[in-house]
Formats: C-alpha cells, sequence, structure tokens
C-alpha cells in the first residue's frame, strides 16, 4: 500500500475527483479526512470509503474562511493524531462571461476559493508537518492557468495563481521536507463540467454538441476521469515522488500543447 498509515485530508471531497482521491488513498492505506462545504455529498463520501473497508470522517468547511480552514486541520489532528497529506483539491467554476460583464463579487469568490484557501490550509497545516519532519501538500489547478481561454479570465487567472503559489510553498518549504505539487486537469466528467458546458446556455442535443466540440480539443479524444485525477495525486502524494516538488503536472490528454 503506497500511503498505509498516512493521514490525508482532501478539501472539496464530496464529489468529482476530491471523491475519487478519498476513496482511492483509503484503498491504499490512508485514513482520509473528508471537508467539504455540503454535508450531505461529504458524508456520501465517507459512506464510500467506509463500504471499502476503509478510514474516514465528515468535516463541513468553507475552505475560504480561516475559522473553517483552522478548525478542519485541528479536527483532523484531533481524530488521528497527525497530518501527512493536504490535498487542496475544493475549487469553483465560473460561466463563460465576457470580462466586462464579470461582477467584482464573483471574482472576488473565485480568488477566495482557489487561491486563498491553498494559503490557509497549507498556513495551518505547515506547522504540524515541520514537527513530524516533512509531509505533502498537493494543489488542484487548471489547464486554464496554463493555456487561457477567452470568457475564463477569473478563472484563468485564479488558476495560475495557484501554480505560481505552488512554486512559491515548495521553494520555502522545502527545507523541511515538505513536497509541494499541482495537478492541472483538463475538464473531467464531473459535475463541474455541465456547469461549463450549461453557462453557454447549451441544452439538450445542444449540450451534447458542445461537450463533443470540446473533446475534439483533447488530442487523446477524450476528457479526463475523476479517477484518471486521483491516480496522478496518489503518485505525488507517494514515496514515488519524493524528488519531486514545485512542478505541475498536465494531466490533459494534450490539451495544453
Amino acid at each position: 500500500m503506497k500511503l498505509k498509515d498516512r493521514v490525508a485530508l482532501i478539501t472539496g471531497a464530496g464529489s468529482g475527483m476530491g471523491r475519487a482521491s478519498a476513496i482511492l488513498f483509503s484503498k491504499e492505506g490512508a485514513r482520509v479526512a473528508v471537508a467539504d462545504l455540503d454535508e450531505r455529498n461529504g458524508q456520501e463520501t465517507v459512506r464510500l470509503v467506509q463500504k471499502e473497508k476503509g478510514e474516514a470522517f465528515f468535516i463541513q468547511t468553507d475552505v475560504s474562511k480561516t475559522v473553517d480552514a483552522e478548525k478542519m486541520i485541528k479536527a483532523t489532528v484531533d481524530k488521528y493524531g497527525t497530518l501527512n497529506i493536504l490535498f487542496n483539491n475544493a475549487g469553483i467554476p465560473m460561466s463563460f462571461t465576457p470580462v466586462e460583464e464579470v461582477k467584482e463579487e464573483l471574482w472576488d469568490r473565485i480568488m477566495d476559493v482557489n487561491v486563498k484557501a491553498i494559503f490557509l490550509a497549507s498556513k495551518f497545516a505547515v506547522p504540524i508537518m515541520k514537527k513530524q519532519g516533512g509531509g505533502v501538500i498537493l494543489i488542484t489547478a487548471s489547464i486554464s492557468g496554463v493555456r487561457p481561454r477567452p470568457g475564463l479570465s477569473a478563472y484563468s487567472t485564479s488558476k495560475a495563481a495557484a501554480i505560481m503559489l505552488t512554486k512559491a510553498l515548495a521553494i520555502e518549504f522545502a527545507p523541511y521536507k515538505i513536497r509541494v505539487n499541482a495537478i492541472n486537469p483538463v475538464a473531467a466528467e464531473t459535475p463541474m463540467l455541465a456547469h461549463f458546458i450549461a453557462s453557454g446556455g447549451a441544452k439538450g442535443d445542444q449540450f451534447e454538441s458542445g461537450r463533443k466540440r470540446f473533446v475534439d480539443t483533447v488530442p487523446l479524444g477524450r476528457l479526463a476521469t475523476a479517477e484518471d485525477i486521483a491516480y496522478m495525486a496518489l503518485f505525488l502524494a507517494s514515496d514515488e515522488a519524493s524528488l519531486i516538488t514545485g512542478a505541475s503536472f498536465d494531466v490533459d490528454g494534450g490539451r495544453g500543447i
């Protein structure tokens, strides 16, 4: 087991890539703290982990709030005694919107969840990792942070910031044996994909044609699955990646080329 006796905290673990990662990490021996704003979805992830004979518990969290970020780290340590892996996976998308129509409140919310939340969780997790002699921090960024698209100004900017924050944290924490890496997914077959396509007003057959047009931009001919991202996260969290830090990995079927 690649994560035997490790403790992992995964944000945004109530669905999609976070849920898939929670299940996979558990199968590989980790005890998992499932953090999500949605209690119903988060508890379902816990149930699925436990169904596979894994160990997990749920923490309801708004990752953009300082008090919640500190509370989820403390709850994890109180429950399991330590924290080895912090997976900053929570994020929010945006509808395709011209810059001049983007409301300031939306811009701020995207930056809060997609960037500030990484800083907050890392801030409270790092003292624990320093004390125990190391750890792993993972960040879900996006291929949009490398290759921006029209109409996604706030989202693309937030993901580019997440990639740079990965590098900044990695160089600062390297002396403490804390590795920090990011994953840049292409759109995955998750609820977030439906949001992206539907934001253009597509419904029914239009939705399917919109999805096909998106798939056609991926050289390998398919979108990501939640499991694609989970397996990359597993590798980066494991000792097999012990010399990798400050890197961001495109899991995008070649779309960013």
